[in-house]
């Protein structure tokens, strides 16, 4: 078992979420890496998950330890296979001695229309973006319970609260969560656990910057063209969000001060579902 040391501020002050341990799901990259740097720069020990070249995932994990001080550990588990979570939720408790902050984060996507959309890939979508998160969230539970301590964040999406045409494995799994979310949170209410949404917009990543540079492709306009046109176009802030304001809100929800926040779905979208 792997002995956590608490960190400190260079002030003395020992950070908000020392000692924490947690899991972070679809981490290698992305929304869910900057979720992992902004709560191991809080203090949190960090088990790292999702899909990536092996060199590539050690050097992130490597280099997550060094710059935070924290540590910080792989978990390959398929997040579509219920017993890889379980298992993965037990690795984690007995690498570090507890499970603390759960953030399930790992996603995917697929587009057409529904009497198109591939059967195989609507059982895909859910299965790791709906009960995948069920499946980590129900084994997590007990030992939060055991520790009277816990903190459960889904990463949903602004198509948890609003549809989109030809997404629609992607929205019933967004909805999913937060209903998800909203049981848990009343499920847990008086044992010291909270669960809460984030509902990002579009948000800047490699992934969304390689989907600029198709859609510019195929449809024979400018990149700029694409973001402002395509992608942002319900998005009234007219800018990405960026990984590191997700970061932010999540490391705030895992807080202290986020206490009393539980059952909350909180849009991060540029203003998206305010309309």
């Amino acid at each position: 078992m792997l002995k956590l040391v608490a960190t400190e501020h260079s002030t003395g002050l020992r950070q908000p979420l020392s000692n924490r341990v947690a899991i972070v799901t679809g981490s290698t990259s992305g929304i869910g890496l900057g979720i992992a740097r902004a709560l191991a720069a809080q203090g949190a020990a960090i088990m790292l998950n999702g899909l990536g070249n092996p060199d590539e995932i050690a050097r992130t994990r490597d280099t997550l330890a060094e710059e935070t001080g924290t540590s910080v550990e792989y978990d390959g588990a398929d997040i579509a296979q219920p017993d890889q979570v379980a298992g993965m939720i037990a690795r984690t408790a007995h690498a570090f001695g507890s499970v603390d902050i759960l953030v399930n984060n790992a996603g995917v996507q697929h587009v057409a229309p529904i009497d198109a959309f591939p059967v195989e890939r609507w059982d895909s979508v859910l299965a790791i973006n709906l009960s995948g998160a069920f499946h980590a969230i129900r084994a997590a539970i007990p030992g939060m319970k055991a520790n009277g301590w816990g903190r459960i964040v889904n990463v949903a999406s602004a198509h948890g609260l609003v549809g989109s045409p030809y997404k629609s494995a992607y929205v019933a799994a967004k909805h999913g969560i937060l209903g998800v979310t909203k049981v848990a949170a009343l499920e847990l209410a008086e044992s010291g656990i909270t669960a809460n949404a984030v509902c990002p917009g579009y948000v800047w990543t490699p992934l969304v910057e390689q989907q600029i540079d198709d859609q510019a492709r195929s449809h024979g306009i400018p990149r700029e063209q694409v973001i402002r046109e395509v992608l942002l176009k319900k998005q009234p802030s007219r800018r990405f969000v960026t990984v590191d304001e997700i970061g932010a809100v999540v490391a705030f929800l895992c807080s202290p001060g986020a206490a009393s926040i539980t059952g909350a779905a909180i849009p991060v979208d540029g203003g998206w579902t305010a309309e």
